[in-house]
């Protein structure tokens, strides 16, 4: 790996570990769903832009079918679920909890695909939940019900990953990341557009919502696409796939950092244990597998 590879593996983490603290803070002015709407949307036109500055706008039409299907599970219902989860759990748990979408995936990947799970991908998930457990068993404070609501709304999102990334394995086999990124973020906008009439108005659309929202679509979605599928060419889908190590290690410094998130010993602990169970789960190459964006 060169030291500019690294550099983008490192800005990578940080930009998607990122994208908790920006909703966190973009989710009270617009709420969850005009977030998610306004998020991928924005993102879109980004990536709609580069690809026509560099004249190579993908077809839409032969597999818009797999692109709309990509667009509500990996992009329009996890985006919502984390801002709905941001307004009542810190950043920093929301990016830990992200980190489990690989063993959503193995569960998936056993039961779609008849994929056995080995020891150690078990042993893996269960160092992993146990991380779970950690995470929201150990509080100093007693959590309420929108908090556990928040906690579950993290983890429904990320089996909307694994479901996703086995989806991607036996549906889009051979189309670019680029076109799967795009087209999921066209689809998933017109998806939430939906939604939007029955959310509440936007409440106060400050310059600091703004600033949050376009940095997360910008930053933390356009580009960080772009910089997934650099490493991807230059590093292969296995090695670019470690960022996911990467963003809960962000989004509790960035929370701490600039949301002055407490970081204790329960996080630091849980965080740990979710990581170790995730390389657990994960060090075995996959094989003949498209990878997702995380987030």
């Amino acid at each position: 790996m060169t030291a500019a590879d690294l550099a983008r593996l490192v800005s990578l983490g940080a930009l998607w570990g990122g994208s908790f603290a920006f909703m966190r803070v973009a989710v009270a002015g617009l709420g969850p769903l005009w977030l998610a709407e306004t998020r991928v949307t924005l993102a879109f036109l980004a990536l709609y832009a580069f690809a026509r500055m560099r004249r190579g706008v993908p077809a839409f039409r032969a597999h818009w079918r797999e692109y709309a299907i990509i667009g509500l599970v990996n992009t329009a219902l996890p985006f919502a679920l984390f801002a709905w989860a941001t307004q009542h759990a810190p950043a920093s748990v929301a990016a830990i909890l992200n980190a489990t979408s690989p063993f959503f995936g193995a569960i998936v990947a056993a039961i779609w695909l008849r994929e056995r799970i080995t020891p150690i991908k078990l042993a893996g998930m269960a160092v992993g939940f146990s991380g779970v457990v950690l995470l929201v068993g150990w509080q100093s404070q007693q959590l309420d019900g929108d908090a556990l609501l928040a906690v579950g709304a993290c983890l429904a999102a990320s089996l909307c990953y694994g479901i996703a990334s086995v989806y991607a394995r036996t549906k889009l086999e051979g189309l670019s990341s680029f076109s799967i990124a795009l087209y999921s973020q066209m689809t998933a906008a017109a998806m939430l557009a939906l939604a939007l009439p029955f959310a509440p108005l936007p409440i106060s659309i400050s310059p600091l919502v703004v600033g949050n929202v376009t940095a997360l679509a910008l930053a933390s979605t356009a580009v960080a696409y772009l910089l997934y599928f650099r490493l991807i060419a230059d590093l292969g889908p296995a090695r670019a796939l470690t960022v996911t190590f990467l963003i809960p290690l962000f989004g509790v410094l960035w929370g701490w950092l600039f949301l002055g998130e407490r970081v204790g010993i329960d996080t630091l602990g849980a965080c740990a244990l979710i990581l170790c169970g995730t390389w657990l789960a994960v060090r075995q190459p996959a094989r003949r597998s498209v990878p997702m964006p995380v987030d």
